[in-house]
């Protein structure tokens, strides 16, 4: 294993240095934030993939596969499909907007009367994002080097943490086009065919296994109804993807980009799926299905390559991870701290400088608390599932209400939020928090106050809307940009 070690040092060395580069270029609120709105189609794709697919799209998405053959695609494939909504339907209406936050468009929409309680429930949903990415760590490191749970999280979220915090948005970018890269190479072009090859190929994985294991909808329609309810419908409002939607430089790049990586992204559920189909055939008796990743890497790999699948492992949670803690930290100082001060936004002449150091603050102590949760916390799942819950419950109806219906209003808003989200939170205390009924229940509710509050309401004031309308259609007053970032491609 001394190769495979070196491999993943290297790795996570390489990391750390690229957080100390981004360091660099991360010189204003905009740069630290967004990456300067300046990622070109070839970034803003990798990046936007890497963010998507994190553990639970690599581990879960093979353990799926193991669980239920092809069809175990479909979670990673209603990712795919959210992304690919969200690029086609509404990326470039939401980098006209020029802002930070999903709060912000709240705000802008409904007449600054919306942000806070939704910046609340936002908050709640990337801080267990990121929690969730980082327990991952615990089952990579324990393979890798077969350490303690406890410090497998603290190795892992320290890393992430040094280089989101040294460069923000910048270092971020750079880590994730590389995992992106690592991703690919390791999971595709690496593990795929030789776990095909392993298990005798497709005739005799179809000759060992049961029929349903090839049937594209053997997992459930109710659970295909379910994923999409809650994966595709939150691709669509996550601060933690709409702060990538952010730093995309034109409304072509965030239109296009985004749907070559959402392809990308269907392309990556049916691989996972097909690993894990695999892996059945070579170990039925697994205790775990999560375990069909770490099993056959292990086992079916030579060394060296052994280490750049796990490292391709690793940079799919490091990538999600990051992208969720920016995110938290964003929302936590922005839309909450900042407005719990009193300054919504800071006058034109503060320095920039300043701003850089509070966010960069606002990340080390976000990273701090994620990975004490996730050393508190045991359960992945149930943490991802009161995450979109949460979100889809909470926010889904006045974001998507805010961009597609006129007569919306910040009553109706406050509503739908308020409503959907303790909707959500006491039906999953009353069916379980793995149930459906919490996500079906809380979205209707949502639905129902906001069309209900907004028409027994004041319609919004129309200076309201034309300020809107202006920023959607592009002509926010653009950002200052340093002179010595150029920008990628």
């Amino acid at each position: 294993m001394a190769v495979d070690y070196i491999v993943i040092v290297v790795y996570l060395a390489g990391m750390l240095a690229m957080g100390w580069w981004g360091m660099r270029r991360a010189r204003s609120k905009s740069e630290f934030l967004v990456a300067g709105r300046r990622l070109g189609p070839a970034m803003y794709s990798g990046t936007m993939a890497a963010v998507v697919l994190g553990g639970a799209s690599t581990i879960g998405g093979v353990g799926l596969g193991y669980q239920y053959g092809l069809s175990g695609a479909w979670l990673v494939l209603t990712i795919g499909l959210g992304l690919l909504a969200l690029s086609v339907f509404f990326s470039a209406r939401i980098a006209r907007l020029r802002v930070y936050t999903v709060s912000e468009m709240l705000d802008l929409r409904y007449g600054g009367r919306a942000g806070v309680i939704s910046g609340v429930v936002m908050w709640a949903y990337t801080l267990m994002l990121a929690v969730t990415s980082t327990i991952a760590y615990a089952t990579i490191f324990d393979v890798l080097f077969d350490v303690d749970r406890t410090l497998a999280i603290v190795l892992g979220g320290a890393v992430v943490v040094a280089y989101s915090t040294l460069g923000g948005m910048w270092s971020i970018t750079l880590t994730d086009m590389v995992q992106f890269v690592v991703k690919t190479i390791g999971v595709l072009l690496l593990l795929l065919p030789v776990a095909v090859v392993k298990a005798g190929g497709f005739g005799e994985m179809r000759a060992k296994l049961p029929g349903e294991y090839f049937d594209p909808l053997g997992i459930g329609g109710e659970t295909i109804f379910t994923y999409v309810l809650i994966y595709t419908f939150g691709m669509l409002i996550g601060q933690d993807i709409w702060q990538r939607v952010f730093t995309a430089r034109s409304d072509r790049t965030a239109r296009w980009g985004g749907t070559v990586a959402g392809t990308y992204c269907l392309a990556y559920a049916v691989g996972g799926a097909v690993i894990g189909t695999a892996a059945k055939v070579l170990y039925p008796n697994l205790d775990n299905a999560d375990d069909a990743f770490a099993t056959i890497v292990r086992d079916e790999l030579p060394t060296g390559v052994r280490g750049l699948v796990l490292a391709a492992a690793l940079a799919a949670v490091m990538s999600t991870s990051s992208g969720a803690l920016i995110a938290c930290a964003t929302v936590a100082n922005n839309d909450i701290w900042s407005r719990l001060r009193g300054t919504l936004r800071p006058p034109a002449d503060t320095a920039e400088h300043d701003e850089v150091k509070g966010n960069r603050a606002f990340i080390l102590l976000m990273g701090v608390a994620v990975v004490l949760t996730a050393i508190v916390l045991d359960d992945v799942v149930e943490a991802l599932t009161v995450a979109y819950n949460l979100l889809v419950g909470g926010l889904l109806v006045p974001i998507l209400g805010g961009l597609l219906w006129r007569r919306g209003t910040a009553a109706g808003a406050l509503a739908s939020v308020a409503v959907g989200g303790l909707s959500v939170t006491g039906l999953m205390a009353a069916y379980g928090i793995l149930a459906n009924e919490p996500v079906y229940y809380g979205l209707l509710a949502s639905l129902a106050a906001y069309v209900a509050v907004s028409l027994a309401t004041r319609p919004t004031d129309e200076a309201v809307l034309a300020a809107w309308r202006e920023r959607l259609a592009g002509r926010a007053a653009p950002e200052p940009v340093s002179e010595a970032v150029t920008a990628p491609q």
